[in-house]
């Protein structure tokens, strides 16, 4: 029996689901009234229909342990957990900002790629093609735009998760909010880290910072900072998945792995970081980050 609905409008569905409601919690936000509950639940679960149909479209049904292998390093089931953390999760405003960053280039490679293309000039058999309408004037405007931001807004989703991630171990330490909650966000980055050039960069460079700080200070700190970075460095360059080899080559072996949530689109095919944006047909349904991949138009086709 045939979907009554397509998939690829279900997973746009998800994107401005996401979209729509970030209006609202980034306004509740900016009015200091605290994160309302009920847009910031819709939007994670928004996200997590996305993802969930990416992933079942690029992995299929559960089939044992190669299956869970492959999803394990995959970036959309990374993100699609990682979203269902925080819609159970007590609600923490900032961490919307990945998820809406995504939709955001998600939904304009979708409106693009799906809704312009109705209403742009239509060629009269026998005649010349008429000039660019409206709908293709926009829409060379958004592939433009796309282009132009789309490394930009994945250095913002990188830093913005290591901040994140000083916002819920604070809150952890301070009893404001779950202990699991850093070391699951923790755990979620040293992956991150292995598949995302992006996330690698700002880690490296927020690690030359603190080096920076710390050579100031007396070598009681300056010890203390180095038996941490390399504890960190030894955890994090660990096995990521159970009886491989090391976390750096099962990291570049992610990279390969067709579906990325944020680095495949799918008119393009091609993988990055952390989702796959939806292509121009409405049978691929992608991710989390947009791609720049297809046609350059696409954000991260990953998550």
């Amino acid at each position: 029996m045939a979907s009554l609905v397509d998939p690829h409008y279900l997973w746009a569905f998800g994107h401005f689901t996401v979209l729509i409601n970030a209006v609202y919690v980034v306004l509740q936000t900016v009015l200091f009234r605290g994160t309302p509950n009920i847009p910031y639940r819709l939007l994670y679960i928004g996200a997590l229909l996305s993802y969930s149909i990416v992933v079942f479209k690029s992995l299929g049904k559960p089939t044992g342990t190669a299956w869970l292998r492959r999803a394990f390093i995959d970036e959309n089931v990374q993100y699609a957990l990682l979203a269902f953390y925080w819609l159970i999760s007590k609600a923490i405003g900032i961490t919307i900002l990945p998820y809406v960053t995504f939709s955001l280039f998600h939904c304009a490679t979708f409106l693009r790629t799906n809704i312009l293309p109705k209403f742009a000039a239509k060629a009269v058999p026998g005649q010349q093609r008429p000039p660019p309408n409206w709908a293709d004037n926009l829409g060379s405007q958004i592939q433009s735009w796309v282009k132009q931001n789309y490394d930009k807004a994945m250095n913002f989703v990188a830093y913005a998760e290591l901040v994140i991630l000083l916002r819920v171990f604070v809150g952890a330490i301070t009893f404001r909010s779950s202990f699991i909650a850093p070391i699951f966000l923790a755990h979620f980055i040293r992956l991150r880290y292995h598949a995302s050039p992006f996330t690698r960069r700002a880690v490296n460079t927020c690690g030359a910072k603190i080096d920076e700080i710390v050579n100031n200070q007396s070598p009681a700190v300056q010890n203390a900072w180095g038996t941490a970075k390399r504890a960190i460095k030894t955890w994090g360059g660990g096995p990521l998945v159970p009886g491989s080899s090391t976390g750096s080559s099962t990291g570049s072996r992610a990279t390969a792995t067709g579906t990325r949530a944020s680095d495949t689109t799918g008119t393009a095919g091609t993988t990055g970081t952390a989702g796959t944006s939806a292509g121009a047909s409405t049978g691929s349904a992608t991710g989390a980050a947009p791609a720049a991949g297809a046609a350059g138009t696409d954000p991260k086709r990953r998550v």
